[in-house]
């Protein structure tokens, strides 16, 4: 999830028991021509491990060479993305674009297979339209490539977040398929988690936007010994910690403003909160506002499973 899942919230959602975290969306491009900005983005905490690094791109020579790069960083896997459907990214064939020629694909991911010590996986859609679903297929080439898994969202390239994902089809994949499937879409909270994995949907689920509301829906995936008392005092205090710690001061008060918002879903008179917090100019401030609005919630909070939260494209 671009602009969401950087070192600090990876970070945090190990702590919260999620057992990989994946970096946000990077451009190899960018990774090779070293841009500052993209080779931060690359960076990771050593308490993040099993971590993997994310890039999407066109040119199976650049994307092979900024797999490279990632596992000199030290990463545990290179995850490559066949799933965003961002126009500008899909515009000069990346993210969902592979899609289209599964052919194509191959050769890429027998090229980086060819170049990497360390494991290989990717995350795709179910295809590019209605009339192109095509996913078995792209499984089918992923396991001959010697993938160690795919992560499917359940959803077209055509279908944006619209919709439902389409459960039924990772199923039938996870099934046939002779190489692990992560399922992905529509999973808010621990219930519907489980579901997917007990009902036999898929091997393991990969949560986005679910943990942005429900920051603990790992811990309670795994039953952890004393999830239900869990501090949400403690983890605003740690999230405020990270964020100074891990970035400049302004680039963490934009990021821990976004999350107080996203955290406070659900609860009793958030939109005031989110009306409070987008009036101040100050971390500390925006500090005091969190923890005065969270100190007076109990742990559990209503979840609709039906709600719609960030449709937007964080999927």
């Amino acid at each position: 999830m671009a602009g969401i899942t950087d070192t600090v919230f990876r970070l945090l959602m190990r702590k919260m028991g999620s057992q990989v975290v994946i970096s946000e969306l990077l451009s190899a491009e960018g990774l090779v021509r070293g841009g500052p900005r993209t080779r931060s983005m690359m960076q990771f905490d050593e308490r993040e491990r099993p971590v993997g690094i994310q890039i999407f791109g066109s040119n199976i020579d650049t994307m092979a060479e900024a797999a490279k790069i990632i596992q000199e960083e030290g990463a545990d896997f290179v995850d490559i993305n066949f799933g965003c459907p961002v126009k500008k990214v899909v515009c000069d064939g990346s993210g969902s674009a592979w899609l289209k020629t599964p052919d194509k694909m191959g050769e890429l991911l027998s090229a980086l297979k060819a170049s990497l010590r360390i494991p290989l996986t990717i995350k795709v859609r179910t295809g590019w339209d209605e009339q192109n679903r095509n996913v078995k297929e792209v499984v089918k080439v992923a396991a001959q490539c010697g993938v160690s898994w795919v992560a499917i969202h359940g959803r077209t390239r055509a279908q944006g977040y619209s919709g439902l994902a389409d459960w039924e089809l990772i199923r039938e994949v996870a099934i046939s398929s002779s190489i692990p499937i992560i399922g992905n879409g529509d999973i808010l909270t621990s219930a519907q988690a489980k579901k997917r994995i007990e009902d036999g949907y898929s091997h393991a689920v990969m949560i986005g936007r679910g943990a942005l509301k429900n920051p603990w829906v790992f811990q309670d995936i795994l039953e952890t010994e004393g999830t239900s008392n869990y501090d949400l005092v403690q983890l605003i205090h740690e999230h405020f910690q990270l964020a100074i710690e891990k970035k400049d001061r302004d680039r963490a008060f934009l990021s821990l403003k976004k999350f107080m918002g996203w955290y406070a879903a659900g609860y009793p008179y958030s939109s005031a909160f989110r009306g409070s917090i987008f009036q101040t100019n100050d971390v500390d401030e925006l500090r005091d506002l969190a923890l005065e609005f969270f100190g007076r919630q109990g742990f559990q909070k209503p979840v609709d499973d039906g709600q719609p939260f960030l449709m937007g494209g964080h999927g």
